[in-house]
């Protein structure tokens, strides 16, 4: 009875064997028959959902980002040219003002009397010089034909050229007791009161162009050849207020330390830009027409960029190289270039979502 159910056993074993054998052989082979060019397919009975796009030509905006720095193109530190009292201030901080505008004005008592005094001084010393010259014999109606080397002798006996200056000193000081905006822009730095005493040493308010500003960033030196004069830029403030256009202006020909180049581009900032504010710069150069795709489209299998097209229902895997990219698309190697054996061709259908978890002839269903 033993050796009976020893046998049974033994048996058993050996059927169980066999079953197993041929299952691996017969995934050996399934795995061998489904792999090409090193693709692995492991197919799912759930079909995955996916968004596709035709593939075609189109122009294409390579894109570089770098933070930078506004600065007003045009700005100005206005101050008074005499120590009077402040008698008007007609601005105030933030302020936009237009060239020509009354910007503030001194008390103008003291400049005019020494305006009034200068100009008597003057006339006294003009009627000095014309005794001087006539009394050395010279007709004061024909200063013309006074010989230079007299003429200058004679001014110098008669202190009209040291009275002219003072003169031409009092009626600038006077002229210049009304502050003027000499551009149009916006006032910033005004910190002086009324009644009191203007300072020539300090600045009594700046002037801004908040319309012509520029933006200083850096580039990499390896990013010198992507960029050049007269490239489209846009300008987005981290404190909002939209974007601004504008282009680069100026490349300054020198590497730093650290391998950047500084980069200025000029922008219309439409009076939202303020001078200091700190920027996001996004350099756009057109590269004509090429083969683009979304980034979403390409994804990593085995350490490759891979992007999957649609075929009869199933996702089809392409080894792909990308180029120049921006925020949104990449340049994608063409398969109709002599030579390249990867890439895509124009009129692909390309899957762009839904691709993360795709494997070679997965079953997928376009989503719109």
């Amino acid at each position: 009875m033993m050796e009976k159910h020893k046998c049974k056993w033994v048996l058993l074993c050996l059927a169980l064997s066999i079953i197993t054998a041929c299952s691996d052989k017969k995934e050996s082979s399934e795995n061998k028959d489904n792999k090409e060019d090193g693709i692995s397919t492991i197919l799912s009975d759930a079909q995955s959902e996916v968004t596709v796009q035709v593939l075609q030509k189109q122009g294409f905006n390579h894109e570089l980002v770098s933070n930078g720095k506004v600065s007003s193109r045009d700005k100005a530190e206005l101050r008074f040219e005499s120590n009077e009292v402040i008698a008007h201030i007609y601005v105030k901080n933030g302020d936009r003002v237009q060239k020509g505008q009354k910007l503030a004005e001194l008390d103008k008592f003291r400049l005019e009397n020494k305006l009034s005094q200068a100009e008597n001084s003057l006339m006294k010393a003009e009627l000095e010089l014309k005794d001087v010259l006539i009394g050395q014999g010279y007709n004061v109606d024909e200063l013309d034909k006074v010989p230079a080397d007299v003429m200058k002798l004679a001014k110098v006996k008669s202190g009209y050229d040291q009275t002219k200056s003072q003169y031409a000193l009092a009626k600038r000081e006077n002229e210049h007791a009304t502050l003027v905006a000499p551009f149009d822009g916006m006032i910033a730095n005004l910190f002086a009161k009324p009644f009191n005493l203007a300072n020539t040493s300090e600045t009594f308010c700046t002037l801004i162009d908040t319309k012509g500003m520029e933006v200083e960033f850096t580039v990499l030196e390896s990013e010198l050849s992507l960029i050049q004069k007269g490239d489209k830029v846009v300008i987005t403030p981290y404190a909002g207020g939209g974007a601004f256009e504008g282009s680069v202006s100026e490349i300054n020909p020198l590497v730093d330390s650290n391998g950047m180049v500084k980069v200025k581009a000029s922008v219309n900032g439409q009076g939202k830009l303020f001078s200091g504010m700190n920027v996001r710069v996004s350099v756009r150069r057109s590269l004509g027409e090429q083969l683009v795709i979304p980034k979403t489209a390409v994804v990593l299998r085995s350490g490759r960029q891979v992007v999957f097209t649609l075929e009869s229902g199933q996702a089809k895997w392409n080894y792909v190289d990308t180029g120049l990219e921006n925020a949104t698309e990449c340049i994608v190697s063409d398969r109709s270039q002599s030579g390249v054996t990867d890439g895509l061709l124009a009129g692909d259908t390309v899957i762009v979502t839904g691709n993360l978890n795709l494997a070679h002839e997965a079953p997928v269903t376009v989503i719109w």
